[in-house]
């Protein structure tokens, strides 16, 4: 089996622009993801796993109660085994790479996954595949916290909405779920908290593992040099493709997103006040 890549990051912090581009550079990420290019599969797990101590991909802060918990780590990894060597892998893999290939050992190819969630899932993950290499991108924390905001704003629209238009069979058919995502999320200082959790988690994590099997890359210099950015990245998940093909896979980014923060006042501000939280993450404010 060749090792896996795993993506980690915080959520709006470009892993699903980096999965889609390698994907279309050759990487094999997966047949079924949801909206934000993430495996379904391999998300599932991470689901479980946050729930066996009542984390979420906005609370994730008690899956150290599980990593911290020998007994309780040991069964985990049994399950996460017998799910990947079970028929359910042909969400990921496909019904004919599943059956030709005889489940997950049998991927021969650049392969891997990308869910924000296995920054904290990572220990786990390194435990079944000790060889697998990590990716890792970051992005400045206003503009990850402004863009989560934007979309719970967006959502809590959308919901409420519905409701109101719905209401009369509530007592028949109960809501599912809420109105916010995250209502973490639904402010700025809730996302930008986040985003402290998860930087310094991959920090944390990423400093046990060997320099060669970790790339680090910064969404704002991504877009500023997309092309020799993505094959640095071709190259760490060995990726035979031409210099030709990267300049036209790369032809589509937006190099305005970044620092977009620096576009509006309110965020600009908001900057200032977390100027030093910035510093010590690596970012200065404004840039």
């Amino acid at each position: 089996m060749q090792p896996p890549l795993i993506f980690i990051g915080m959520h709006r912090s470009g892993t699903s622009m980096l999965v889609r581009l390698l994907e279309n550079s050759g990487l094999f990420a997966g047949t079924r993801k949801d909206r934000n290019n993430e495996a379904i599969f391999f998300k599932q797990l991470n689901f479980w796993l946050m729930a066996q101590c009542g984390g979420r991909w906005d609370a994730p802060d008690p899956v150290h109660y599980l990593l911290k918990n020998k007994e309780l780590l040991t069964w985990a990894e049994k399950y996460l085994r017998k799910m990947l060597h079970s028929p359910r892998a042909i969400h990921f893999l496909g019904l004919r790479q599943y059956i030709t290939g005889r489940g997950i050992n049998g991927i021969n190819i650049p392969w891997g996954w990308k869910d924000p969630r296995n920054t904290f899932t990572l220990p786990l993950w390194l435990r079944i595949f000790p060889e697998a290499r990590v990716l890792y991108i970051e992005r400045h924390g206003v503009d990850a916290a402004h863009s989560l905001f934007v979309r719970e704003k967006k959502l809590f629209s959308q919901t409420t909405s519905e409701f109101q238009k719905y209401q009369f069979i509530t007592p028949y058919r109960p809501k599912k779920g809420g109105f916010y995502g995250s209502p973490r999320c639904s402010s700025l200082e809730g996302g930008f908290s986040l985003w402290m959790e998860y930087i310094d988690q991959a920090q944390q994590v990423l400093a046990d593992l060997p320099d060669h099997r970790v790339l680090k890359l910064q969404y704002e210099h991504f877009l500023e040099k997309p092309v020799s950015c993505l094959q640095q990245c071709a190259e760490f998940c060995g990726l035979d493709i031409s210099i030709e093909n990267i300049e036209k896979i790369s032809a589509d980014v937006d190099s305005s997103r970044a620092y977009a923060y620096r576009k509006n006042p309110v965020l600009l501000e908001f900057a200032q006040i977390h100027r030093k939280e910035l510093q010590l993450r690596g970012y200065t404010s404004p840039p």
